[in-house]
């Protein structure tokens, strides 16, 4: 079992960062990929950013990438989302995720509960 709690949502200006973190508990986070999604209101849930549990692979959706950086520290169960030059369309709830897949489309096995973004323009 793997219980994530995101935190660093808020609000922003178009063209600011944040960064978001997620604290894992349980002995096992390194050998979990860890991903990102976010949902904004009225929309599905969509992928937003992927890393391996070597760090070796890293993958992003097409309207975050030069933008968004996900890194992960194992040593302190905590993944990160560095978000630079938001935009508007950023705004969404950000939710955490673990998987044992290799790749985003193999599914995650556990969520947290998410994490607020608002970008004011």
């Amino acid at each position: 079992q793997v219980q994530l709690v995101e935190s660093g949502g808020g609000l922003v200006q178009a063209g600011g960062s944040l960064r978001l973190s997620c604290a894992a508990s349980g002995r096992t986070f390194s050998s979990y990929a860890m991903a990102w999604f976010r949902q904004a209101p009225g929309k599905e849930r969509e992928f937003v950013a992927f890393i391996s549990w070597r760090e070796s692979n890293t993958y992003y959706a097409d309207s975050v990438k030069g933008r968004f950086t996900i890194s992960r520290d194992n040593g302190k169960n905590t993944v990160y989302q560095q978000m630079n030059n938001l935009k508007p369309e950023d705004t969404a709830v950000y939710y955490c995720a673990a998987s044992r897949a290799l790749l985003p489309a193999g599914g995650m096995d556990y969520w947290g509960e998410g994490t607020l973004v608002t970008v004011s323009s």
